[in-house]
């Protein structure tokens, strides 16, 4: 019995739909992923069924795909090469044996003649007729396609030859120009030669183009967010000798990356963003585009510039449309982007001293209008003098993460003159050079923050907020962000929000995530006030450190500054009687009448509340399904573990009261009594923006980046 053979187009769209299963809807539920098999969700937000696969196993789904048959694997290949994520140094360096090209194993003059050779067989075959015999055609068809390169000519002349009869003339030899040039530019420069050559011979006939048996054309995405040396029993001399992530395996990488759109990094592996790795990533697409001849056989012209063969090269590869560098900080990097922003982007006053060094340099500041999402949470060893012609150099930002950074006023007023720039997530968490006057501005006058819907001005009691108690009035009541309600996350943590701020803010029904830490003179009426009026629909707040009835006996000020039974006994009564029995719970009915009438709801969504240790360490195992969940790190929630988005019919509710056996209940207690020991993607209410796949604030990561989202306390 023979297999069914299915078009490759069938099996193609099977394999985007694996795919696509791993990816979050853009309307998250805001709960950890939960692994198990619960259906298929109908709707979303859905909590469970859960709202998508995860990333293992629509891998492991992909590989077995690849195992079945030649077909399978073509069509599920590209799907599994898509998203690259380093983990283990080994890995790693598998990754690059698999990825680059080792010169020296592998010359370009034998890719090229092979390449061509296959190429010329292939197309012979598609036109022979009959018992014609292929080996003159193939030999015609190589001769073409290398005058459709523009070979040079290096066969050695009958005259030079002694004795003249006693040899024939030497084959034309392939030589490429490039010493390094990458893999799919020659294949691609080949593959546009063969259709000329095919529709000039014989335009009727078709003939497959040759393919990259490298698999680095596929990857769209690649990142180190997972990436560990910890562990592994290195001494410091290896760690400083022996690096597995060095900048010119990076750089190797990236070459054989064309279509790479986002891309992601971290302290693990800063050492290796070098100069060459930026221009790498930062100048392909547009920034190396320009005017000049056609790209169509570029990478077999004879360019004797280095920097113009790469120029060339990169003209070719996709715009990078994401970029993260959370926390990278080493004097490699710091270095690279102070060279690579001075000499591409901050253009000097032309003196007649310095020709010779401005050679090679470009005319104006370069921009990159492809990059829409930049991460630079905890960079904050670049200079404010680099840092601000950086951010300015991206004019389509929609996501923009400067927490921890130097940015300085003069940063936000420039941005906000951009003309092009639409935030739609900002985060200026922990900016100890910002001001209040610089930030308001920002948001009330400037287009740029016009269509906000996620904003983070997080501080803490270490770096403070800077805004004034008369600049954040005048931002709740005038911003656009403010005023539209549209926004769906805010943490406006350590600012000095006060009752009358609370009731000067315009209705925020669209806010899912709300951030009110350290702010200990905020009443906790005040915010149970607010919730139920105005923003009714949030699901998740933090009140660590924040109001006095919440102190535990530690605020400062109090006749004894610690946390005693008494004053945390206390504190737990004033949350639950001001806040979750109030705001989480249906108000009270009683009725003798026998007719069926509708249940009552909670009047507010709300069901995760971020607190203290002390807190937490006071509410112990809760109360009626209320129960404490701990982060990998210092933070913990309270959390209403029989609440959540559940798929009923052909939509999905906020459910409360699920029975104990219910399985959404059952995998949030199982969070509850790991007591900390879980993954660093648990939690709520991120810190730290989601840069690579758009999500913003409501995104949700693991690896380091969720330990910066969720498990950090500072």
């Amino acid at each position: 019995m023979h297999a069914i053979q299915y078009p490759p187009e069938i099996l193609t769209r099977i394999c985007s739909h694996i795919y696509a299963a791993s990816l979050p809807p853009a309307n998250p539920s805001l709960d950890p992923l939960i692994i198990t098999e619960h259906g298929i969700p109908t709707s979303f937000p859905s909590s469970l069924p859960p709202a998508n696969w995860s990333e293992p196993l629509t891998r492991r789904t992909l590989k077995n795909l690849c195992l079945v048959n030649h077909d399978w694997n073509e069509a599920a290949k590209p799907w599994l090469w898509r998203n690259l994520e380093v983990r283990l140094p080994r890995g790693w360096l598998s990754l690059v044996e698999e990825l680059a090209w080792e010169y020296d194993e592998e010359t370009v003059d034998q890719v090229m003649e092979k390449t061509v050779k296959a190429a010329a067989e292939t197309a012979a075959k598609s036109t022979a007729r009959g018992d014609r015999n292929n080996e003159e055609t193939a030999k015609s068809l190589r001769e073409s396609i290398l005058e459709s390169l523009n070979m040079p000519d290096e066969s050695i002349s009958p005259d030079l030859l002694s004795p003249m009869a006693s040899r024939e003339p030497s084959p034309r030899r392939f030589r490429h120009k490039s010493k390094s040039p990458a893999r799919w530019e020659l294949v691609r420069s080949i593959s546009d030669a063969i259709q000329n050559v095919m529709e000039r011979r014989d335009p009727a006939v078709y003939v497959p183009t040759p393919q990259d048996p490298r698999p680095g054309r596929f990857v769209r995405h690649l990142d180190f967010n997972h990436f560990r040396t910890i562990g592994m029993r290195r001494s410091v001399e290896e760690g400083v000798n022996s690096r597995f992530v060095t900048g010119d395996r990076v750089e190797a990488v990236l070459k054989e990356m064309p279509n790479l759109i986002t891309f992601g990094a971290t302290e693990y592996m800063d050492g290796a963003l070098t100069y060459s790795v930026l221009n790498e990533l930062f100048l392909r697409g547009a920034p190396s585009r320009g005017r000049g001849r056609s790209s169509r056989g570029r990478s077999l012209v004879d360019i004797c510039d280095t920097e113009e063969e790469d120029k060339e090269r990169r003209r070719q590869c996709r715009d990078l449309e994401a970029v993260d560098l959370t926390g990278c900080v080493s004097a490699v990097f710091v270095n690279a982007l102070t060279d690579f922003v001075t000499f591409h982007i901050i253009i000097p006053e032309p003196t007649e001293t310095d020709d010779f060094s401005r050679r090679g340099r470009p005319e104006e500041p370069m921009a990159f209008p492809g990059l829409q999402r930049l991460g630079l949470r905890g960079v904050k060893s670049i200079l404010p003098h680099i840092l601000l012609p950086f951010v300015l150099a991206f004019p389509s930002l929609t996501h923009l993460d400067l927490s921890g950074t130097r940015a300085t006023p003069e940063l936000l007023t420039a941005l906000g003159r951009s003309s092009t720039v639409r935030l739609k997530s900002l985060a200026l968490a922990r900016c100890v050079r910002l001001t209040g006057e610089s930030i308001r501005q920002f948001l009330v006058e400037s287009r740029v923050a016009g269509q906000i819907s996620e904003l983070n001005l997080y501080g803490d009691l270490t770096f403070p907020s800077p805004i004034s108690e008369e600049d954040l009035k005048v931002i709740v009541t005038e911003a656009p962000c403010f005023v539209n309600g549209e926004l769906v996350y805010l943490d406006l943590s350590s600012s000095p929000v006060s009752r009358d701020i609370l009731r000067a803010c315009p209705p925020q029904p669209s806010l899912r995530s709300l951030g009110l830490s350290y702010i200990a003179d905020l009443g906790i009426q005040d915010i149970s006030d607010f919730l139920e009026r105005k923003a009714s629909n949030v699901e998740i707040l933090t009140l660590l450190n924040t109001s006095p009835e919440l102190s535990c006996g530690m605020r400062t000020g109090d006749a004894l500054p610690i946390a005693t039974a008494t004053s945390t006994r206390q504190s737990c009564i004033a949350l639950h009687s001001s806040i979750i029995r109030p705001l989480c719970c249906p108000p009270f009915s009683f009725t003798l009448s026998t007719a069926n009438s509708e249940p009552k709801h909670a009047p507010t969504r709300l069901r995760v509340i971020e607190l203290s240790t002390a807190m937490l360490a006071g509410l112990g195992a809760g109360a009626n399904g209320w129960k404490t969940i701990r982060s990998k790190g210092g933070r913990g929630w309270y959390v209403d573990t029989a609440c959540g988005w559940i798929g009923q019919g052909a939509g999905s509710n906020l459910v409360r009261d699920l029975p104990v056996g219910h399985p959404l209940r059952m995998e949030l207690d199982k969070l509850s009594e790991a007591n900390g020991n879980v993954s660093s993607g648990v939690g709520w209410h991120a810190r730290k923006m989601e840069i690579i796949r758009g999500y913003g604030m409501l995104g949700r990561e693991d690896g380091l980046y969720g330990a910066v989202s969720f498990a950090y306390l500072g």
